[in-house]
């Protein structure tokens, strides 16, 4: 009877934090691994549907650069980069959006649906959910020189968020799938980074978590152990002193910045643990990093 007794502390553990989160949105990004292995798609479908059953209100943001990547592959098109940041001219701003509205959010959606949900997949364009204006990439020079403006295309930044699109679909319990797709103010469409536009929506809800996933353990160390907790504070120094680097160095920034916009907790997380949300949210431990200011 020991397995089945262990099975029902599982529950008690997960029962404090039910009565903490629920009624309380958690704004997720979901990329890396997580989207692509078939059994972790699933898992993650799965949990987004128990979240909402037990009242939490789950918001997705979702990414999908490799599956862009293979179609301008397969269009001829080779992708291009700078500062980590996808060159997007009108061409590729087409293929964008059909990749990641047209067919990721259209999977996402399907799959939770299939999985006892009621998602609905949108874009930022639908309702003017999110504003966007161009982004301007400087790139430091030598010291003493301007820096050099770099014209990536329609690559944009959120200018604002109609929080009300999303809270109307809580009130007939439906759990927001969004693509990081944003339209500017003469209808023109930009390509957005789906970590930004997360954290952009969490502070917009004043959600109670902003929750990335990630294909590495969380923020790690200068010994390459994880940080389980850290501060701002603490983080900010991480960052100077080159610890944090490299593509956690924007997700770290995101948390912060969501922080400081009044989201209460954010959360750096590996996807590819078997049903890393809910273990995040429900256990006494959580898995990966949790930031506060």
């Amino acid at each position: 009877m020991e397995p089945i007794a262990d099975k029902a502390q599982v529950l008690i553990e997960a029962l404090p934090y039910i009565r903490e989160f629920s009624e309380r949105t958690v704004v997720i990004k979901y990329g890396g691994a997580a989207m692509v292995d078939e059994e972790l798609k699933r898992n993650f479908a799965l949990d987004m549907v128990l979240l909402k059953y037990v009242g939490v209100k789950p918001v997705i943001v979702h990414g999908g650069g490799p599956q862009i990547s293979r179609m301008l592959k397969r269009v001829g098109k080779e992708p291009s980069f700078v500062e980590g940041l996808r060159v997007t001219d009108l061409e590729t701003m087409d293929i964008v959006e059909m990749v990641l509205v047209g067919k990721v959010n259209k999977e996402i959606v399907a799959l939770i649906n299939h999985s006892g949900g009621k998602a609905v997949g949108l874009s930022g364009k639908d309702g003017g959910l999110l504003l966007a204006r161009k982004l301007n990439l400087a790139r430091a020079r030598e010291e003493g020189e301007e820096p050099e403006l770099i014209d990536i295309g329609m690559v944009g930044e959120v200018e604002a968020v109609n929080a009300d699109l999303i809270e109307t679909l809580d009130r007939d319990k439906f759990i927001p799938v969004i693509a990081p797709v944003g339209v500017g103010k003469q209808g023109e469409t930009y390509n957005l980074n789906a970590d930004t536009v997360a954290g952009a929506l969490a502070a917009a809800l004043r959600a109670e978590k902003l929750i990335l996933l990630t294909d590495v353990p969380g923020v790690l160390d200068g010994q390459k152990a994880l940080i389980s907790s850290l501060d701002a504070d603490t983080a900010r120094r991480l960052m100077d002193e080159g610890v944090i680097t490299g593509g956690m160095l924007p997700k770290v920034q995101c948390c912060l910045e969501a922080l400081q916009n009044g989201v209460a907790k954010a959360h750096v997380i590996d996807g590819r643990v078997r049903h890393a949300v809910l273990l995040e949210i429900f256990t006494d431990t959580g898995i990966g990093t949790q930031l506060t200011l």
